[in-house]
């Protein structure tokens, strides 16, 4: 019989994305739903040392316009200098959000991005690549 291979071989950064997601499963759950996000952050960041992983939190990014900067973006977490991870609560993702992260892709040039969604019933992730 034909043994099926478990891990998807198309994903960028495949091991990275699955223990990240594997860490933020862990926090909620330990912590459930219906906590501030900053609780979360806090939870996922210890969760990130726990694991040996490199991470910058709230990691700081400038926003240039014609050669100056006009602003500045903060990152929840940057991880392993590849991947972006935004923590938000509840399910819905407003588009706002969707098209901030797709900035801050943009402006770090990296090609992933993850939006955690904690909500009452557990951790939703969603994807997001820089296609630019």
């Amino acid at each position: 019989m034909e043994r099926r291979q478990l891990k998807r071989t198309d994903l960028l950064y495949p091991d990275l994305s699955y223990k990240i997601n594997g860490i933020l499963f862990d926090v909620f759950k330990e912590l459930g739903g219906g906590h501030l996000e900053r609780y979360y952050q806090k939870a996922t960041a210890l969760g990130f040392r726990n694991n040996g992983l490199k991470f910058i939190e709230q990691y700081h990014v400038p926003l240039v316009y014609s050669g100056e900067k006009i602003g500045k973006y903060f990152i929840d977490f940057l991880v392993e200098d590849k991947i972006v991870l935004e923590l938000k609560r509840g399910v819905f993702i407003p588009a706002n959000i969707l098209h901030q992260v797709k900035k801050y892709l943009i402006s770090t040039n990296l090609k992933l991005a993850l939006i955690a969604c904690f909500t009452n019933k557990g951790v939703v992730v969603k994807r997001i690549l820089n296609i630019y």
